[in-house]
């Protein structure tokens, strides 16, 4: 961006034209030869698969009942083992990009159903945010019971008040 300025380039055309003169200037500056040129590439074995391997990871116990928690979400291992076998087993949750999820026991899939899905609970709050968050106000939502509050008054008739104070 910097360099993008001082040439005064403000299109993306302009900025597109200078790439391949700046890429030159770049790696003739800051390019450093490789120590070797071995090759250290392998080749997939065929009991690795990549689905598996891209994938955000993350270890849990299984309950008694055969569950498990993640991201907010209980899942239930189907399974057509003794229950006894599988309980305190730890497993692999693996979720990919596209949120699907995949419970590993030994690196072999598990079968599993959505058993419940938690309620939001508030967020926490780290210290560094705390007082923006604070000074953000907070509105009711539009059918908020407490936006009707005293409307029901104002649809009543009023009733005379005697002398005495007896209604």
């Amino acid at each position: 961006m910097k360099e993008l300025r001082l040439r005064n380039l403000s299109s993306i055309e302009a900025g597109n034209e200078y790439l391949p003169e700046f890429r030159e200037d770049f790696n003739r500056r800051f390019a450093v030869p490789a120590r070797s040129t071995h090759d250290a590439h392998r080749p997939l074995r065929k009991t690795e698969n990549l689905d598996l391997i891209l994938t955000r990871q993350k270890t849990g116990l299984l309950s008694k009942n055969l569950t498990v928690q993640s991201n907010k979400i209980i899942y239930q291992i189907q399974s057509n083992r003794p229950n006894y076998a599988l309980r305190n087993a730890q497993v692999t949750i693996c979720e990919n990009a596209k949120g699907e999820l995949t419970i590993l026991y030994k690196n072999k899939p598990l079968a599993y159903t959505t058993y419940k899905k938690l309620s939001h609970q508030a967020e926490a709050v780290d210290t560094k945010n705390i007082n923006r968050v604070l000074a953000t106000p907070k509105s009711p939502a539009p059918d908020h019971p407490w936006r009707s509050y005293g409307k029901h008054l104002n649809n009543r008739p009023m009733q005379e008040i005697t002398s005495d104070g007896a209604d």
